[in-house]
């Protein structure tokens, strides 16, 4: 039996917003958790779902599970959805692409019906692979789309289909996200600086290190003033100040890394650039993934700080945990 509205009622005249997220346990979704507290009562959820207080209806947070999530909307109601969770196996979503399509494209369109259809705001997080990588301009927000891979098809599909389905949105484009969770290159990195002598990063991929944090910040901002004044919405790209290659970012990482901890057993004495073809992967990557976050400042009156501060800033955690 549904709980329905009446089951929250009394709650929801707590709060001004209620706020659904999808996807806590990952980079992003863990800094949501902090940075949405301020906008309104979040309900987090991970894949494996949750309950509402004085509930007995279970949550879905499997974005697999399409009427899951429609019988999780409707019992929550939330003024927001935030979607931080998707499939984000680039290489895998090659030859597991019905699933990758399922999660990051299928998912996101019953996110952006029910919105729809019970006035919500949608957050939804994208990515920079949704462009062919080419050229050395940032790409603008209404640049022509054409994915290089599987996974950047059905990200792309998934933006189409909020567009589509007439809901108020924020979709957030962004890239190279690291954070103090779960596994990234950062993490990688740090790693293998302790475990081998002589390194080989790519370094004609061009991007900007953007940290979970930085992203759950702007996010709660942007959704504030979405809320407060109803305008605002459509498509940004969010990503940290400036651009490098992920041997500049490796560099940058491990130096800071090395600075704050020095005993803390490094092994690597190099770190040598190489072509992206040294490592040959199934999904082809884009070499040019700069993005113009112009647009994103200029309407919520940002100012995005440079990549390596928050490379630095990570660094020194990440070792020192």
């Amino acid at each position: 039996m549904s709980c329905g509205v009446k089951v929250d009622s009394s709650f929801a005249d707590e709060v001004t917003s209620r706020i659904l997220l999808f996807g806590k346990g990952g980079q992003v979704g863990w800094e949501l958790q902090r940075s949405l507290a301020i906008v309104g009562d979040v309900i987090a959820l991970e894949r494996a779902g949750g309950r509402l207080p004085g509930c007995a209806e279970a949550l879905c947070g499997d974005l697999s599970d399409l009427d899951g999530l429609r019988r999780t909307v409707a019992v929550v109601r939330p003024t927001a959805i935030v979607n931080a969770a998707a499939y984000t196996a680039v290489d895998r979503a090659e030859t597991d692409t019905a699933r990758a399509h399922r999660v990051n494209a299928e998912a996101p369109a019953v996110l952006a019906q029910v919105a729809a259809e019970m006035g919500a705001w949608l957050v939804h997080y994208s990515t920079d692979y949704v462009f062919d990588g080419s050229g050395e301009r940032p790409w603008r927000e209404d640049d022509l789309t054409g994915p290089l891979n599987a996974y950047g098809r059905t990200k792309l599909a998934g933006e189409d289909a909020i567009r589509a389905s007439g809901c108020q949105h924020l979709i957030l484009r962004t890239q190279w996200v690291y954070g103090a969770r779960g596994g990234n290159f950062a993490r990688t990195i740090l790693r293998l600086a302790r475990e081998r002598e002589r390194l080989t990063v790519v370094d004609d991929q061009y991007g900007a290190p953007t940290g979970a944090d930085l992203i759950a910040d702007v996010t709660a901002h942007a959704l504030r003033h979405v809320l407060a004044t109803g305008v605002g919405g459509g498509t940004y790209h969010l990503a940290a100040a400036g651009v490098t290659t992920w041997h500049g970012y490796a560099t940058v990482l491990i130096d800071a890394a090395r600075r704050r901890w020095p005993d803390a057993g490094w092994r690597v004495q190099a770190i040598d650039p190489v072509p992206s073809s040294a490592f040959p992967t199934p999904a082809r990557r884009p070499h040019n993934a700069r993005l113009d976050t112009s647009r994103l400042q200029q309407t919520f009156g940002l100012r995005l700080p440079a990549w390596e501060e928050g490379v630095r800033r990570c660094a020194e955690w990440l070792v020192g945990f």
